[in-house]
């Protein structure tokens, strides 16, 4: 079954089938990411699949393609500030509520990446690995990755010190070098450094 035909099996109950997806919860820094995304149901993106198993060069192809042909996108984030205060898991609900809200008409069905879907005031449903299995999801997790991949270009800029534009704010051996040479930015989530700290302390305990 294509992505499209996945997509087609809601259109006979439905007229307008949304995907969303997030990109973003597992860095170590800046804001999480989610788009929505409504496609005409005569639409076809070919090469399309879980942003994850595509080239960066492919996501940025499809990410113009996507944004032309869709009937209605949009793409939020919830702030770091936000993830502190709620934990990663909701913050991510809270973009992908605030990306399906920030579309132009209300959706019929909303497909959801994942198994732990946000609440939404019509239908919906969680797809687990629905990145890789819905035309609107895979759409969704492209237009989030390649929105939140340039702004980790962006805080590269501003925060040069951290190298975010080669890691992308992930857990990387550079990452954590550059953690370990000028400590934590502005923008990075302090309760997932709490590891880092722990480890941190551990080694100067066992060297003293």
């Amino acid at each position: 079954m294509t992505l499209n035909e996945f997509d087609a099996q809601y259109r006979d109950r439905y007229k307008l089938v949304c995907g969303t997806d997030e990109a973003g919860r597992g860095p170590l820094a800046g804001d999480v990411y989610a788009a929505a995304v409504i496609f005409p149901e005569d639409v076809v993106i070919e090469g399309l699949n879980d942003s994850k198993k595509l080239t960066e060069k492919k996501r940025e192809q499809l990410f113009d393609e996507i944004k032309e042909k869709a009937l209605t996108w949009c793409i939020a984030t919830a702030s770091v500030a936000e993830i502190e205060e709620i934990n990663i898991l909701e913050a991510a609900k809270l973009a992908m509520k605030r990306a399906v809200a920030g579309l132009k008409g209300v959706p019929d069905i909303i497909l959801v990446d994942g198994n732990m879907p946000p609440e939404f005031p019509v239908p919906y449903e969680a797809v687990v690995k629905g990145d890789g299995k819905s035309q609107a999801i895979a759409a969704a997790s492209v237009l989030a990755k390649v929105a939140r991949d340039r702004y980790m270009k962006q805080l590269a800029a501003e925060y040069p010190e951290w190298k975010f534009d080669k890691h992308k704010g992930y857990g990387t051996k550079l990452h954590y070098q550059m953690l370990d040479m000028y400590g934590e930015s502005p923008v990075h989530r302090k309760s997932f450094l709490k590891k880092y700290y722990a480890k941190k302390a551990e080694l100067t305990d066992e060297q003293a």
